[in-house]
């Protein structure tokens, strides 16, 4: 086993950690881990991506909503119209090249975070999970679960906070729930154009799921607000370093 590959390994433990803190942020670091470190073909790292997130946001989910805060209402309204819209994502993914896909992915995280600390509008704690609303806004993040290997935490807790009206407490725990049904969507539409390295998937998984069970731990000593804040800031740094990697590497840097 190279270097390499065992970094990305226990780098797999900050996946689950991020999970279980923030409720999303898990693809954030597999799909940089993949490809930048594990060195898998971006399109391949799609597919073990929700693999390796989907359930190690499952195991967080179900572990989260035993303490309270689960909002059943938007997590089925959002895994309903979100499964279905990973899976026709899917297809998007393999009609654009993989610099291109990690460039997508790196500045939808920076628009996320910012729109993360921004000041909350007037009356935004008071919104409630409408059908029309959280289901337009599930099928969208789905289409970009299915496209981008992405679990979508990191675009779905801002849409629970935003147009659901719920606080991080109540969004990690439903963002989970939701991550796994779109996880689950957009690796059925996968499949129908890769295959992978099911052993080494498998492998991530499990330091994942440890970090899942630390993480879990940190989560009732860390106020709403500061979760909010820690992960609107975590986003923009690791869009901004993709952003930088891609730059350099098509200036022949790296």
């Amino acid at each position: 086993m190279s270097t390499a590959l065992i970094l990305a390994l226990l780098l797999a433990v900050l996946i689950g950690v991020s999970l279980a803190t923030l409720g999303s942020g898990g693809s954030i670091i597999t799909m940089p881990v993949l490809v930048y470190v594990a060195g898998i073909p971006a399109h391949t790292a799609v597919g073990m991506s929700l693999v390796i997130v989907g359930t190690t946001a499952a195991a967080g989910s179900y572990l989260q909503s035993r303490s309270g805060g689960f909002h059943s209402r938007a997590a089925a309204i959002f895994a309903a119209t979100g499964a279905a819209g990973a899976y026709a994502g899917a297809r998007l993914t393999h009609l654009v090249a993989g610099d291109t896909l990690m460039a997508i992915f790196a500045a939808l995280m920076l628009l996320a975070g910012w729109r993360m600390l921004a000041p909350a509008a007037p009356g935004a704690a008071l919104r409630t999970c409408s059908i029309p609303g959280c289901a337009g806004a599930g099928l969208s993040l789905g289409v970009l679960t299915g496209f981008l290997g992405i679990g979508g935490g990191f675009l779905i807790v801002p849409a629970l906070v935003l147009v659901a009206g719920l606080d991080m407490k109540r969004a990690v725990p439903t963002s989970l729930a939701i991550i796994a049904f779109n996880a689950a969507g957009g690796l059925a539409g996968q499949l129908r154009y890769v295959s992978f390295d099911w052993a080494l998937t498998a492998a991530f998984l499990g330091f994942a799921l440890a970090g899942m069970v630390g993480g879990s731990m940190l989560t009732r000593r860390v106020s709403a607000e500061g979760l909010r804040r820690g992960f609107a800031w975590a986003v923009i740094a690791l869009g901004a370093a993709i952003l930088g990697f891609q730059a350099a590497a098509r200036a022949g840097l790296v």
